[in-house]
This record gives structure tokens, sequence and C-alpha cells, in this order.
């Protein structure tokens, strides 16, 4: 089920269903809101988007409300989150997902969201999207890629299709928001490919830890006929657990029905690089039938790209390392 497209003079609510406001400076929160009216949008929050407590979110009664709120108001078109954190799946079994189905609109977030997207798509069928958080749109350096990218993807539905490229220039600081001064980028050399092939399907996933956390619920969706995308934090990042956190996707009886792999840039700080990355890769019978490119952009690095969970794509993975990633 896919929203309608924003359009200039949609309201778009602002909620923190994982940390609170509180985490964003108020000129990241001004700049942010700024930045969003210059696209014609009106930027309104969640009652409860400053409360916080002993973990950095609000209650769950609190996140719970507001994300109702969000989707029973008819003024509401689209939805952004404020930013990750640990805790959103505690949401899960408290959400309306009747409401959801009833109400579908623009979702937008990425991180600890993945909980949500992949539930909504689950229980709800709704097509959600892994992109910009609020706070995203204070980026100084790196932010005119991530705005493409996402008005492409909100935007401009109504195209049959569209490529994703990557970006020319990338910076591994995944807590920018804490101090935007000191940000280094470099010339991003592109996505590279272990295992050729072309693959259409779904796009379940998000970030491995948090879609992990989905399994052997009524929360996680169907990987029949689907491509997984899947990216992790520096702590994530680890060689051996990111190892771990695959293959336990693998091991899932439906597994058989993932059509291709496609990873997210790793932060140069993870323990984990592409050769250990395509270690990783190689011992996993299961993916060898498979495209696998990695070094896209998205994840914990900046610029990234914005994708819909529940969107259709199709990948192409050449010989001669060329990737060609198509959104539908």
């Amino acid at each position: 089920m896919k929203p309608n497209s924003l359009k200039v003079g949609d309201e778009v609510r602002v909620i923190a269903p994982s940390n609170s406001l509180t985490v964003v400076s108020e000129s990241n929160r001004l700049l942010a809101r700024e930045r969003l009216e210059k696209l014609g949008l009106k930027i309104t929050f969640g009652k409860n988007v400053l409360e916080t407590g002993l973990f950095g979110s609000a209650s769950i009664a609190a996140r719970i409300e507001d994300l109702h709120e969000a989707f029973a108001d008819p003024h509401v078109k689209g939805i952004l989150t404020v930013l990750g954190g640990y805790n959103s799946n505690q949401l899960l079994a408290s959400i309306d997902y009747e409401l959801i189905r009833n109400n579908p609109k623009i979702f937008c977030g990425y991180s600890d969201i993945t909980a949500l997207q992949n539930a909504f798509l689950a229980c709800s069928g709704l097509i959600t999207y892994s992109g910009p958080h609020y706070s995203s749109f204070a980026m100084q350096e790196g932010f005119e890629y991530i705005v493409e990218g996402f008005k492409q993807s909100v935007f401009c539905q109504n195209e049959e299709e569209y490529v994703l490229h990557p970006s020319k220039f990338w910076s591994s600081d995944s807590l920018w928001f804490l101090d935007q001064d000191k940000r280094c980028f470099e010339k991003n050399p592109g996505p590279k490919v272990i295992y050729e092939g072309e693959a259409k399907g779904i796009i379940v996933g998000g970030n491995l830890g948090t879609f992990n956390l989905l399994k052997g619920t009524p929360y996680f969706p169907s990987l029949e006929n689907t491509i997984l995308f899947v990216e992790d934090t520096e702590s994530g990042g680890r060689d051996v657990e990111f190892e771990r956190q695959l293959q336990s996707l693998i091991d899932l009886p439906d597994f058989g029905g993932v059509q291709a792999l496609v990873i997210g840039r790793f932060e140069k700080t993870a323990d984990i690089d592409a050769k250990r990355l395509e270690a990783i890769i190689k011992s996993k019978p299961a993916l060898k039938k498979l495209p696998v490119v990695y070094d896209l952009d998205f994840g914990h690095t900046t610029p990234f790209f914005t994708f819909p969970i529940g969107g259709q794509a199709q990948l192409r993975a050449g010989r001669d390392q060329s990737v060609e990633l198509k959104i539908f």
C-alpha cells in the first residue's frame, strides 16, 4: 500500500518514537524546520516530542499517543521521526495497525525506526521510507544529496521508476549532530560487487540489528520475493557481530525467498573492512546464488539516499563492478 506523495502545502508531523527531541540542539531544530519549510511543507510536532526519561525516550504511552494522533489527523500527510535510538520496538504491541492501514501516509526515518517500518509493512501493508529523520535536515554538509533523494522518493512518486546514483563524497561520522565543525568528507569510490547478477523484488530490512529484533514476532515481514537491504552501526558493524546477525537471517525458513542482498556502507570506526566483509559473504553458501553488493549510500554514514521499505527494486550487479539500482 503506497501512500500519496507529498506536495507543497502539506502538513508533516514530527514525532519521537525512539530518542526524544531533547537530544537535538535548538539551533539544529530551527535549521531543520527552516529547510523543510523551504520545501513548501508545514511542520507540526507531536505533543510529547520533548518528553524524556532515564533512557532518552518518552514513555511508551506518550510515544504511542503521538504516533496514533499523527496517523489519525486528516490534515497530516507525512510523518518524520526525530532521531533513532534503541527502543522503538517497545511500541509494536501497542500500535493500532488498522488505524495505519486506513490512513496511509508518508512515514520516514531510519536506524532504530527500522522496527516500526517493517512492522507497518507486515501488519498494515504500508510502504514507508528509510531516509532522513527530522534532525537530518540540519546537516550543514552532505545535505544536498540527502534532500534530493528525499524529494525524489516522497515528492515524485508518479514517476514509473528512478535510479539511485552514488554520492560524490561521504563522511563516516554518525554522531554528526554533536559537532558539525569537525566533519571530514572524502571521495566516494562507489558501490562494489561481490556476486554478480540481476534481481527484482520487494525491499525489506534496514538496520540489521534492529531488523533482527523482529524475528519470531508477528512484526517480521515475509521474505518471499524480496531484496534484503542491511546496514549497521559502529557497534553492530564489528565483523563477528555482523557475521552472526547475518547468519541468523540466513537461517530463517523463508530466507530462500530473498533475491538479492544490498549492504549499506559501514562507518570507518566499525571493525570491518572490504576484505573481511567479502570473506563473510563468501563463507555463506546460501548467498552464492544471489547478487550481493556493498558500500551503497545508506546506513550510518553521510550522505544517504531514501528508499521505500515495501517498495519494488531492481538490482543489476555486473562482472565489471557496475551497479544499477532502480526503484519502482
